[in-house]
Formats: structure tokens, C-alpha cells, sequence
């Protein structure tokens, strides 16, 4: 199975070397067709304390680093 790339907005680099990713999505309301934001937080994998809150990066998932990090952190995205 492939892994995959997400893209969001680091929120919390208060940690060593990880970083708290917010990724939104956009759904439909199946009954009133409204379209809603949906967002949730990942912990993911900064090695080298690159990334800064604020920053837009691309995480990918990966083999369990601890209790509640399975993203690694590619890149800094390109909006």
C-alpha cells in the first residue's frame, strides 16, 4: 500500500524535534450540500528542528517513531 502525503500548517514546534501539523479538508454535507472545513492534527517527525509554526510543510506517513508519531515530515511546501 502506498504511503500517503499530506499537506498542512505547522502549529506547535514546541517539542524536540517534532512538529504538530493542522491538515484541512473540505467536505460536502450529505443532506444540505453546504460545504464544511475539517481539520485535524498530526504529530510528525522534524529531525533537525527545520520548521517553525506558521510554516506549510508535506508530511508522509511511516513506521511508528513513539506513541503518537507515524508522520515524517518531507518538505516545506510551495503555495
Amino acid at each position: 500500500m502506498a504511503q500517503r502525503i499530506l499537506q498542512g500548517v505547522v502549529v506547535s514546534d514546541k517539542m524536540e524535534k517534532t512538529v504538530v501539523v493542522r491538515v484541512d479538508r473540505k467536505i460536502k454535507h450529505n443532506l444540505y450540500g453546504k460545504i464544511m472545513q475539517r481539520s485535524k492534527r498530526y504529530k510528525a517527525h522534524d529531525p533537525n528542528n527545520a520548521f517553525h509554526e506558521g510554516d506549510v510543510v508535506k508530511i508522509q506517513e511511516c513506521n511508528p517513531i513513539s506513541k503518537q508519531k507515524r508522520w515524517m515530515v518531507l518538505e516545506g511546501a510551495t503555495t
